[in-house]
Formats: structure tokens, sequence, C-alpha cells
């Protein structure tokens, strides 16, 4: 079923009367529209042939471009053999968690059924993508890039570029998704990963396959490249022969604009850099490393001048040290990276605007991430408390109809501060904790294990304002960035470090916090956030959607009282 895309010109129009008694109207924002058909389809990202989810045919899937509060309207088809969902990573879905996509907030869609997303890009700007949540799916494909632009009122801060490239890379198993799952759901560990793909191959310096090209540039011209690692564990660094990189986004935020040689790049991070081809025109190598893993992986792609002459060099740039000069190495250069103060995003006011350091900090959550054994399986856990989704019903539709009781599950079964020493027991239950809405809350993730971790909030962004080894103390604040803190939604933390985010709990609906690295979350290492408009107002939350697809003990309720103005 092929793609439609089509923009809704201003049908509607929400007349109102202004205080001084003038009539105006206001026109809806644009939308758009698309059709997607989910099958099954062979794939071979590293070269062995095995089953792949395709989005109309394709693998990676169609790309999703925008504009900044553009309404998308998705209408799923699921053709496989297994409930399926898709989480549009990044995009805040502000006051509708109901299209969230993740298991904790909606049913999924069933096989030979249909559903239809619909939510909007409310103020943002920048390079996401989306992907499924459901099983282990993510490592069979069904992702793809979601790039927002800006307005055309809205200035910039580059010029335009010739050209918008889009690259989704990542950690890829040879092993099928069904066999990846059995894996996880026996107790094991998925083990490390075959190679890495870049948007969907994978080639080797030399190979026949890297003749084609990612992209083609022509000399004396500059090109946005989105950049995502849309992988299982990875960390992976990327950099192009004989070229700069210059940081202009980071995960819907405009960046101080530093010139780099080599970007880490962590699990579900994005980030856009400007490159200019002002090389001899022949073919370079972009590179892609594994970093911080025992066995190093690199996959290439061959990035083409127009009317070059010649081949890649041999040679590829060397990649960033490993061990603790490579952690060292990858935390300075998380420090350089600094929000552009002066730069407009989605609104027309500076980014600098917003001096999120001088906000009370009204509630601290430390939290610990730990790799336990649980009745002899492998379990991940936060704060002692390893995660489980209800196997009937969502739990966001369990706290809107009032049977969190028959799910069941219970708020604030995880404690604000790890428990330490014998008190430490694993609980394996539903991790819900209570947020307080529009609070300032801080929170702390600190890693104890010897493996890197990332983490991703939903509807959200937050300011990443410390990451440092060792243990965190309340004087450790004195260290933070509470200036110029880059806001986003993803974070790195590297073994025996700390990492300090900070945001404002204004978006009501429940949320997922979890780690990126998907066999630790699918494994336990997640909770949600219920953040509760105490007013039950449209002017905080939306209602449930007429659409929405209800299961489990909901199924047969009637619904609750709307929210009114």
């Amino acid at each position: 079923m092929g793609s439609v895309m089509l923009f809704k010109v201003a049908a509607i129009f929400l007349l109102g009367l202004l205080a001084g008694g003038v009539l105006v109207a206001r026109a809806e924002d644009p939308y758009l529209y698309y059709d997607w058909n989910i099958t099954y389809g062979t794939i071979s990202p590293l070269g062995v042939p095995q089953q792949g989810i395709l989005i109309n045919g394709q693998f990676p899937g169609p790309k999703i471009n925008c504009t900044s509060n553009n309404n998308i309207v998705v209408n799923v088809f699921n053709n496989l053999d297994e409930p399926f969902l898709l989480s549009w990573y990044g995009i805040q879905q502000r006051k509708n968690s109901w299209q969230d996509g993740t298991l904790g907030t909606m049913c999924s869609i069933q096989p030979g059924t249909n559903f239809t997303y619909h939510f909007q890009v409310k103020d943002q700007i920048g390079s996401y993508y989306y992907f499924p949540t459901t099983a282990l799916h993510r490592a069979a494909g069904g992702f793809g890039g979601l790039q927002i632009y800006s307005r055309d009122l809205i200035p910039v801060p580059f010029d335009s570029p010739a050209d918008d490239f889009s690259i989704l890379m990542g950690d890829w198993y040879n092993k099928g998704h069904k066999s990846l799952k059995k894996l996880l759901d026996s107790g094991r560990s998925l083990g490390r990963p075959d190679g890495i793909q870049i948007n969907g191959k994978s080639s080797k310096v030399g190979d026949s396959k890297s003749n084609e090209p990612l992209f083609t540039m022509e000399a004396g011209k500059t090109y946005r490249y989105r950049v995502c690692n849309i992988g299982m564990k990875t960390s992976l660094n990327f950099r192009i022969q004989g070229h700069s990189l210059k940081l202009v986004e980071l995960e819907g935020s405009h960046t101080v604009q530093n010139v780099y040689d080599a970007l880490d790049l962590h699990v579900g991070q994005c980030m856009s850099v400007l490159v200019t081809a002002n090389q001899d025109p022949k073919d370079y190598y972009f590179v892609v490393s594994s970093r911080f893993t025992k066995k190093p992986l690199t996959s290439v792609g061959v990035i083409r001048y127009a009317n070059g002459k010649g081949a890649a060099s041999i040679e590829l740039p060397s990649p960033p040290p490993e061990t603790s000069v490579g952690i060292a190495w990858s935390i300075n250069q998380f420090r350089s990276f600094r929000w552009n103060l002066t730069a407009s995003a989605a609104r027309p006011n500076p980014q600098g605007s917003y001096h999120y350091g001088q906000i009370n900090i009204t509630r601290t959550i430390k939290l610990v991430n730990s790799r336990v054994q649980v009745d002899g399986k492998l379990r991940f856990a936060i704060n002692g408390v390893s995660h489980i989704d209800s196997l009937t019903t969502p739990l966001k539709l369990a706290e809107y109809y009032g049977v969190q009781d028959k799910v069941p599950f219970k708020y604030d079964v995880m404690e604000d501060e790890p428990k330490e020493g014998a008190n430490a027991k694993v609980v394996v239950a539903p991790n819900v904790i209570n947020g307080t809405f529009r609070n300032f809350v801080e929170i702390i993730l600190e890693n104890r294990e010897k493996t890197i971790q990332t983490w991703h909030l939903d509807g959200y962004s937050f300011f990443a304002v410390a990451i440092e080894p060792g243990k965190w103390s309340p004087e450790k604040r004195k260290n933070y960035n509470l200036m110029d803190a880059v806001s986003r939604h993803n974070i790195q933390v590297y073994p025996g470090s700390w990492a300090a985010i900070m945001t404002t709990l204004d978006n009501a609906g429940m949320w997922n916090l979890r780690s990126e690295m998907f066999e630790r979350s699918y494994l336990g290492q997640q909770l949600y956030v219920s953040v509760l408009s105490p007013a039950r107002s449209l002017r905080d939350e939306y209602n449930l959607p007429d659409n929405t697809q209800l299961c489990g003990f909901v199924k047969a309720l009637p619904k609750p009282a709307p929210y009114t103005i």
C-alpha cells in the first residue's frame, strides 16, 4: 500500500472573541497523512538473509519530513503474525501520552488490524526516528527517520544546506528477532552483535558493495547529515575521511557550532553535522566503529563527489582511544556540547531565554541500575525494582479507568534512592512513580556496572548538566553546568560514573524512563512516571482519543467523564 502525504490546507477555522470584541480566525496547523503496511520480508544488512520487518516494502522504513507544529496522521496496518506498536522517539507528544507507542500507554495493534496514530510535533525541531516497541521487533527493522524543520519565519543559525542526508546506523544481529526474544525470555543475554549496519547495509573497505554511494556531494557545497544510532546496545563513533564535522543540532536543540574529526553517538542519540565538500573530487569513506566493546566492529559507506575520479583510500581515519583513556575522551567531548543560547529553536525566542539554572529543585531522584539474577534468570533493575509490563492492560489505561488494583500495580514501589546492603532485595513488578505536575526535578543516573548505559525519557527534554566518574553526592552540584547544558532526551552514563539531568514535569501523562540498551529495558530496566494534572483540564492533557484501542480490564468499561476546559 503506497504512502500518501497530503497537506490539509486550513479547512477548519476556530473562531474566538478577543477581550476587545474583535472576532478572529485561527487556521489549524497543516496535516501530513501516511498509510503504512507492516509486513515481513527478507533483508540482509550484514549479508546474511533473515526475516525483517518492512514498512511499505522498505527497510529502513519511509522517512517523515515535517515542520514544527505539523499534525502527523499515520494509519498502520499490521500484517505480521504478532502484535505491533510504533513509538516516535524524542517526539514529546505534548498532553498526549495516548499516542506514545509504549507498552505502558497503548494496547498493541493486533495481527490483521490497523490503528491510526494522530499526534502533533508541537514546538519541536530536529532529528528523530520511529521504531517498534513490541517484542524484539527493533532487531528486525520497522524503523525510519523523522525530521522536523523550522517554520519559514523562524531563523536557523546556519545557511540552508545543499541537501539534507539521513543516516540510521546501529549494531546488528544475524539471529532473527524471534530467536533473540527466546534468548531473553529464557533469562540469557543477547551477547555480542555481529556487525554494524548503515542505512540497512554493511560493507568493508574494498568490498564491491561499497561502490554504491550512500550519498553524492558536489564540490564546494555544504550538506547536512542527520545521524542516529538506532542499535540495540552498542555505542558508536563516526567520521568521514578527510572531512570535518560541524555539530549544529543535538536531539532537537541547536548547539554551539564546534568542529570535530570524529563524534561518539550512543544508543538512541541523534545529531546533525554540516559537512563541506572541500576535498579533491573522488570517493571518501563514511566510517562507523563500535565503542567500549571487547571485539571492535567497523562498517563503511561511500560518500561520492559528483564527477569525481578515484576510489576511497584504504587508510581509514583512526578511531578514538578505548579503555579508561577512551572514556575520558568521550566525557570531554560531551562537555564540549553546548546549547546555542542566541539561536531560536521551534519558537522565535532564543533558546537561552529559558534560565533553567535559576529554578529551585523540588525533588531529587537517584537511580542506580543493576544486573541481577531472579529465580536463576537474568534481570535488570533500577533501585531494586525490575519492571514488568502488564500482560493485559496498559498502565496508563488502567490509571485512566481507575482499575489499577485489577492489573495490578501500585505507585512508588521504587524509592527515590536505592536501598543498600541487606535491604537491596530485587522486586519484580510494574514500576510506576508519581510525579507532581510542574515540579522541577533532578534525576541522578548512577552506573556502578562495568558497561556503558544510555537512558531516555519520553514526553520531555531535559538539561544534561553533568557527567562525572565516581559516585554522586549533593556537593557535586557545584560542578553542574547551569548556563548552557544542551536540552535533550537521551544521556549516556559511563562505567563507574554518574550523570545528572533536570527537567520540569509540565507534560501531563504517563511517560517511560528507560535504558536504551534494549535487552536491559526488556528485562526490567525501565519505569513509568505518572504526571497527573489536579485540574483534570484539557489545558493540561487531552482526553482519551475516540479511536483508542481498548484491551484487558478496560475493554468493556464505560469511558470515564472527559476532561473539560
